[in-house]
């Protein structure tokens, strides 16, 4: 079952003893396993079943990393005291779904329990990855309930958005929800951030607008981030290095900015129409596109080099860091724009 469809009804479904909250298939573009759907799921089947002032009596969680599945068994099968039902998550779940399921494994406990699970005890696993193929996973199919989680549709993240908006008594415009997503990205918990923020900054207003998301979910560091992007794009290496100051001012260190211009590199590298690689966020893609269409990709590829040879020269020598990164993007500035003005002429 999708985690979507179960979330509305969580309240009145009849579950089985045993629950898996997994990844899914994928919508197209988008990843298998959205972590803040499958937190709501756990969440809200913890607020059903676990009464506030019984928690400490029948609630426990455990960290499938850290405990062994023998101990965990063994609390499944100890009936509740003073409730009607105990309910057990384990976290990090994914670490049994990649295990076999011969004899002899280390989650043989856990296998055998859930073809036998205590009807009295709820044990909700909670895992980040999955096999299909694996006798974990198939026995959850047969005796159990999987919730899948993949990360919603462009549609369902737009409705999402309204329905949470309203839910905090806000309304917000469709071109408003559009560049949030725009800047968000793909997954739900950015797009609760950045909707969180804009509601936070607007206060009493009632609805919320594009502007209002433009000027809420930009920083200064971020846009001037943006400003040196579209400077290395345009070839302007004055304006550029003027930029690299300007972000050093903000306190951005030197091994900061070389993550910074590493990421604006994969990210153009995403971005380029000659590679199949796809961007989450097209507020990136669209930031990107001018940096990726000004060194192509043979280019691009040269420019990785380039900082990987910087931030050697940074982190192993002697070399003066300022120069070191002045010196990248300058030459990485170098070359392109006029050649892109005499295209476009």
């Amino acid at each position: 079952m999708l985690a979507l469809d179960l979330l509305p009804q969580i309240v009145s479904y009849d579950f089985p003893p045993i629950i898996l909250i997994c990844p899914g298939k994928a919508p197209f573009n988008k990843e298998a396993y959205e972590p803040m759907l499958a937190e709501q799921v756990a969440e809200a089947l913890v607020k059903r079943f676990v009464p506030p002032d019984m928690a400490d009596l029948c609630y426990t969680t455990y960290y499938a990393d850290e405990a062994k599945a023998g101990d965990i068994t063994l609390e499944a099968q100890t009936l509740p005291f003073l409730a009607e039902q105990r309910v057990i998550l384990i976290r990090n779940a994914g670490k049994y779904a990649q295990m076999s399921g011969e004899k002899g494994s280390a989650i043989e406990p856990i296998l055998h329990y859930l073809s036998e699970p205590n009807p009295s005890t709820l044990l909700i696993l909670v895992a980040d990855k999955i096999d299909k193929r694996k006798k974990f996973y198939k026995t959850f199919e047969k005796y159990g309930l999987v919730v899948t989680c993949p990360q919603l549709e462009d549609n369902q993240l737009q409705h999402w958005v309204k329905a949470e908006a309203q839910r905090q008594n806000k309304q917000i415009q469709a071109n408003a929800i559009g560049e949030l997503l725009h800047r968000a990205g793909g997954r739900l918990s950015d797009v609760a951030n950045n909707l969180n923020l804009v509601i936070t900054y607007i206060g009493e207003e009632a609805t919320i607008t594009e502007q209002h998301v433009i000027t809420a979910c930009a920083d200064v560091a971020e846009e001037t981030v943006w400003a040196l992007t579209d400077a290395i794009a345009a070839s302007d290496s004055q304006k550029a290095v003027a930029t690299l100051h300007q972000l050093l001012e903000l306190g951005k260190a030197p091994d900061e900015l070389m993550g910074i211009i590493n990421w604006l590199l994969e990210s153009a590298y995403k971005a380029s129409p000659e590679t199949k690689a796809q961007l989450q966020s097209n507020f990136v893609a669209r930031k990107v596109l001018p940096l990726a269409q000004k060194f192509g990709l043979p280019r691009l590829k040269r420019a990785f080099a380039l900082c990987t040879e910087t931030h050697f020269m940074i982190r192993s020598t002697g070399v003066d860091k300022l120069l070191a990164l002045e010196l990248l993007i300058v030459k990485l500035s170098a070359g392109g724009g006029a050649k892109n003005k005499r295209r476009s002429a």
